[in-house]
C-alpha cells in the first residue's frame, strides 16, 4: 500500500483521475457527479494552526441514513464519567487479556479497563483493549466521542476507513480521527492490542524545546493512506458511539465510496521503531516525558490530557547512576501495557497483553528483582533491546471499569512485589536520638 507522508500536512488525494475539483472545494457540479462534503474536526473559527478539516467527494453524502436505534448487543465498553467503581489509590496489574473462542469482532471484543474525564465535555480519555478472530463483515464502526490511538500487541491488521486503507503490525500504532468510519479485520486469523480513546484536543507531535529542530517522532515518518473506495450496494451496520452508548442503523450500500479527498483531518500511521530516542549521555535517569511520541494538550499549559509515551530499544551509558526507572509518585496518572519483550523496571508479572496501572500519587517502581540487579550491574555501556514498552499517561486519576476490578485476570498479588525490599541500614551513630 502506499501511503503520504508528513504529520498534519494538508494532504490532495484521488483514486479515480480528475474526481478532485480544481481552484474550489464546493463547485456546481462536482466532477462525476459526486457529491461534495466537508468533514470538520475542529470549530470552523478554530486558529489556523488548530483548524482541522478535509473535503470529501463521494458516490452519496452521508446524511443519507436512516435513524439509529440503540445497539442491542451486551458490550464491556464503557466511556466517562467512569463512575461503575470508586477511584482508588491502589496499584493494579492485569494479566493479558486472552484470545476469544467464539467469532469475535473489533467492536464486540473491546474491553474498557478506566478512563477520566467526560465526553460531554470533551475532556479525558477512554482506555480499552480488543481481542479478536473475526473481521467486521457488513460492519463499521464510528466514534462521536473522540479520536482513536491503536496499538496492536500481537497479529496484523487492516483498517479499511473512508479516506483509504491502513495496514498496521506490531510496533505500528494509527490514530484514526473523531467521526471517521472504518472496519477492522484481523489479518492472522486474531489478534489483540490496545485503544486510547482520546475525548480532548486531537493529538500532536510534542514541543522539542532545548532538545532542538530534530529528534523524538519525527513528522516525515507519519503516513497518510491514499483515496480509495468501494461502490457495493449491499446492505451495511454502521455502529456509532456517540455520548458513550452504542447505537447502529443499515445502509443500503457500502460507508466507504469517497473517491477523493482533499485536506488535512485524516487518519494515519506511525512505526515505533522509527522513534529517534532521546536519552541521558553523562548521569541520572531522565524523565520519561523524552519518550514522548504524540500528546494531547489540556487546558493547563505543559500538562497533558494524555501523552503517549514509549519506552524503545536504546543504549544506556549513564555513569554512577540507577538506570532503570527510579521510584516515584507522579501527579499524572499512568497506565501501562507491553507490547513485547521484558520492561526494565519489572523482571515478573508484566506480561505481553497485559497491563498496569498507577494513579496519582501512587508510589511505584522497580520490583525487588530489576532493583537488585540494577544496583549490582557492571555499569558498562549496554543496550536494551527486544522490548516495547508504552504508557497513556494523563493529568486526572484513571478510574478503573467494573470488569477492571473484578476480573480474573486481575493480580490481587500486585503489590507484594515490593514487600521484600530490604530496609536501608545505618549506623547506630548515624540515627537520631
Amino acid at each position: 500500500m502506499n501511503y503520504a507522508n508528513g504529520f498534519g500536512n494538508h494532504h490532495s488525494s484521488e483514486a479515480v483521475p480528475g474526481a478532485l475539483p480544481l481552484g474550489q472545494n464546493s463547485p456546481q457540479r462536482v466532477p462525476f457527479g459526486l457529491y461534495a462534503e466537508q468533514w470538520s474536526g475542529s470549530a470552523f473559527t478554530a486558529p489556523r494552526a488548530e483548524n482541522r478539516r478535509s473535503w470529501l467527494y463521494r458516490l452519496r453524502p452521508t446524511a443519507q441514513h436512516p435513524p439509529y436505534v440503540p445497539y442491542a448487543r451486551d458490550t464491556l465498553l464503557r466511556s466517562g464519567p467512569f463512575d461503575e467503581e470508586p477511584a482508588s489509590p491502589n496499584r493494579l496489574r492485569w494479566d493479558p487479556l486472552p484470545l476469544p473462542q467464539a467469532p469475535t469482532d473489533f467492536i464486540d471484543g473491546l474491553v474498557s479497563y478506566g478512563g477520566n474525564g467526560d465526553v460531554a465535555a470533551g475532556d479525558g480519555i477512554g482506555i480499552h483493549l480488543y481481542a479478536i478472530n473475526a473481521p467486521m463483515r457488513g460492519r463499521a464502526f464510528c466514534c462521536a466521542d473522540g479520536e482513536w490511538l491503536i496499538v496492536p500487541q500481537q497479529g496484523r491488521l487492516r483498517v479499511d476507513t473512508e479516506l483509504g486503507r491502513i495496514e498496521l503490525e506490531p510496533q505500528q500504532i494509527a490514530v484514526l480521527p473523531r467521526g471517521l468510519r472504518y472496519r477492522v479485520e484481523p489479518l492472522d486469523g486474531s489478534a489483540r492490542g490496545y485503544v486510547c480513546e482520546n475525548y480532548g484536543a486531537p493529538l500532536r507531535l510534542p514541543e522539542l524545546g532545548p532538545i532542538g529542530a530534530n529528534g523524538l517522532a519525527n513528522p516525515r515518518d507519519f503516513e497518510t493512506p491514499l483515496a480509495w473506495f468501494e461502490d457495493r450496494d449491499e446492505p451495511t451496520e454502521v455502529v456509532q458511539k456517540f455520548q458513550g452508548r452504542l447505537w447502529t442503523m443499515e445502509l443500503p450500500h457500502s460507508p466507504f465510496d469517497v473517491v477523493a479527498w482533499h485536506g488535512n483531518l485524516a487518519p494515519y500511521r506511525y512505526d515505533l521503531r522509527r522513534f529517534n530516542t532521546i536519552n541521558t549521555v553523562s548521569f541520572d535517569h531522565p524523565d520519561p516525558s523524552i519518550f514522548t511520541v504524540l500528546t494531547a494538550p489540556s487546558d493547563t499549559p505543559g500538562t497533558a490530557n494524555i501523552d503517549f509515551v514509549i519506552f524503545p530499544p536504546r543504549w544506556m551509558v549513564a555513569e554512577r547512576s540507577f538506570r532503570p526507572p527510579w521510584f516515584h509518585r507522579n501527579v499524572m496518572s499512568e497506565f501501562m501495557g507491553l507490547i513485547h519483550g521484558e520492561y526494565d523496571a519489572k523482571a515478573g508479572g508484566f506480561a505481553p497483553a497485559g497491563a498496569s496501572l498507577h494513579n496519582q500519587m501512587s508510589g511505584h517502581g522497580p520490583d525487588r528483582a530489576s532493583y537488585e540487579r540494577a544496583i549490582a550491574a557492571d555499569l558498562a555501556p549496554h543496550k536494551i533491546d527486544g522490548a516495547m514498552a508504552f504508557m497513556f499517561e494523563s493529568r486526572r486519576v484513571i478510574r478503573p471499569t467494573r470488569f477492571a476490578v473484578r476480573t480474573p485476570l486481575s493480580q490481587l498479588d500486585y503489590d507484594e512485589c515490593w514487600s521484600d525490599l530490604d530496609k536501608a541500614r545505618l549506623a547506630p551513630a548515624q540515627v537520631p536520638a
